[in-house]
């Protein structure tokens, strides 16, 4: 059987993170990926990782990477705004607010590229990272035998004293291995149909005037469709192109929606909710349609994205989990919930996690992690965890009572600095957003953002 210092499940962006810091470190890392083919990466399996929007730009710094350093086609858009529409009202963001080694709002990026980056970057560090076969099973280490062992669908296995797992928000090994630990009920309270959100995105050619306008901007349409942080976007990309997608919970049915008839993107003759396909030719509709023949004008490209110019991935929408590092077993990125439905996407969170893992595996033991990470990207979670609760009960005639309410605080701040006390002196709107916002966070002091503490798993 083969030995290694770390093994590595999963090749995402986490598991690519935490390969490298491992092998950096001089630890013998294994990186085991399933693989997915892709249309835009047609030489080699990677992951099925997707990212709908890209980078902003304190995000660089929580990754601990240089953009400059990415090849030639990574970066497609570099971003000076994000734009966010309610069925009225509309606010501009040119900055987050949030101190940033890199110089612009952010960027948006190749998907498959981006992997490919991870990739080669991890293996060049000395990381083997082994691609086009799955996971059969992990029996973890205990008392009387140090090592995890991994076996393999192709029969082989492999061994490791340390164990990281980074495969994703479906949980397809985490799952297993948690069920080890902790009560069934518990992990049944983390199934993918009932804790993460389902995203759709179309990659379409845009005409050339409509690119100019889009070109720069991250723009996001809120109050539009029900459900909780469920919204469409268009992002821009290189050539004239754009992704043009959703994210909305996975289940939800049109009977629990209330006042279906005040979402734009929703119709009178709908019996359920609209599929993803459907629910981007409404917004291209809404926002085009009178001058433009869309079929025809926003033609899908279809050698782009994972299949036919379109792609359908899973995003957590759970708080995040702690790792029973007493087992020394470290979960990271998406598997953890560190990623968010609620801003989008989550490479930065998932990069981190990965690479702090993999840096502990390297220094022998993974006992530090949890709060390690907690430092790392505390904040970050907790702002997402507290907008999330904050806007979970929100209609569009709250999105865009929001939206006009952040429009004034913004003369006098920028992007997270609608929350600074000063700002209550903009009246009674602010005073209600602030103090929400606030209360939120409050209630999420002393690590109360976790879903599974690490106590948890004390019988494990």
């Amino acid at each position: 059987m083969e030995a290694f210092d770390v093994v590595i499940i999963g090749g995402g962006p986490a598991g690519m993170a935490a390969g490298h810091a491992a092998a950096s470190g001089g630890a013998a890392a294994l990186i085991l990926e399933k693989g997915v083919p892709r249309d835009d990466r047609p030489d080699r399996l990677g992951p099925d990782s997707t990212d709908a929007a890209g980078i902003l730009d304190y995000w660089v710094d929580i990754m601990e990477l240089d953009p400059a350093a990415f090849p030639d086609g990574v970066i497609v858009d570099v971003l000076d705004r994000a734009e966010f529409i309610g069925p009225t009202e509309s606010l501009t963001l040119r900055s987050t607010g949030l101190p940033a080694s890199y110089d612009h709002f952010g960027f948006c990026m190749h998907r498959a590229r981006f992997d490919d980056y991870l990739r080669d970057r991890a293996t060049d560090a000395g990381a083997v990272y082994e691609v086009g076969t799955a996971v059969a099973d992990v029996d973890l280490a205990d008392e009387d035998h140090r090592m995890h062992t991994v076996a393999l669908r192709d029969g082989r296995s492999v061994e490791a004293p340390h164990l990281i797992l980074a495969d994703g928000p479906q949980r397809q090994v985490t799952g297993r291995v948690l069920t080890e630990l902790l009560p069934a009920a518990t992990v049944e309270q983390m199934a993918t149909p009932r804790t993460n959100h389902i995203a759709y995105q179309e990659h379409r050619r845009l005409p050339p005037e409509v690119a100019a306008e889009l070109a720069g901007s991250i723009r996001f349409w809120w109050g539009h469709m029900p459900g909780h942080t469920a919204y469409p976007w268009i992002f821009p990309n290189d050539q004239n192109t754009a992704r043009i997608g959703l994210t909305m919970p996975i289940g939800l049915e049109l009977a629990a929606v209330d006042a279906p008839e005040q979402y734009p993107l929703l119709r009178p003759d709908d019996t359920a909710i609209p599929s993803g396909a459907e629910y981007v030719r409404r917004l291209l509709q809404m926002e085009y349609g009178d001058s433009y023949d869309i079929e025809q004008d926003f033609p899908l490209v279809t050698d782009r994205g994972k299949r036919g110019g379109t792609e359908t991935y899973a995003i957590s929408s759970t708080r995040p989990i702690e790792s029973p590092t007493h087992r020394e077993v470290a979960i990271v990125g998406g598997a953890m919930g560190a990623t968010s439905a609620f801003h989008e996407g989550g490479d930065h969170t998932a990069i981190a996690t990965g690479r702090i893992a993999g840096t502990l595996a390297a220094e022998g033991t993974l006992s530090g992690y949890n709060p390690a990470w907690r430092e790392a990207i505390g904040d970050e979670v907790i702002r997402n965890v507290a907008m999330a609760d904050v806007v979970a009960p929100y209609g569009p005639s709250d999105w865009d009572r929001s939206f006009k309410t952040a429009r004034r605080i913004l003369r006098v701040a920028d992007g997270y600095g609608l929350f600074r006390l000063r700002n209550l002196l903009l009246g009674v709107g602010a005073i209600r957003l602030l103090y929400q916002y606030r209360a939120a966070k409050r209630a999420l002091r002393d690590g109360r953002y976790v879903q599974i503490a690490a106590e948890e798993y004390a019988n494990g």
